[in-house]
């Protein structure tokens, strides 16, 4: 199979020769061998798993998203994704880069509220000053 593992902002991945991939679901672990049916599934933030002869296993941790299964064709849309082959190792990285964007979207959304607020007290402003 062929693997192809896409961010809002470009490719994150692209491999060929995969003989297996395992991602996470709303319902459970969902497995992909070359021969299995055409499908769609939508992915939960977990651990992605997929295999190739040359790397061994490897693992990817990935947001939440899609995955559609198109013949020989593999295609996974998250809003973010860290790999590696150790997954003590990822672990720290999902801990390091995810917790570090999760609180820079607090502090956006944070900024967006003061926006509105300050917006709607002036708008206020205007109509009682007519």
């Amino acid at each position: 199979m062929n693997l192809k593992v896409l961010l809002p902002f470009g490719v994150f991945a692209q491999i060929t020769g995969v003989s297996r991939i395992v991602a996470e679901t709303s319902t459970g672990s969902f497995g992909l061998l070359p021969h299995r049916l055409d499908c769609a599934a939508a992915l939960v933030p977990g651990i992605l798993t997929y295999t190739t002869p040359g790397e061994g296993t490897v693992y990817i941790a990935v947001d939440e998203g899609v995955l559609v299964k198109s013949g020989a064709e593999v295609l996974i849309s998250v809003r973010r994704a860290v790999g590696g082959t150790d997954l003590r190792a990822l672990h720290e990285k999902v801990k390091r880069e995810f917790l570090v964007i999760d609180a820079q979207a607090r502090e956006v959304r944070a900024a967006v509220a003061r926006m509105e607020a300050a917006f709607v007290g002036r708008f206020a402003e205007f109509q009682h000053g007519r």
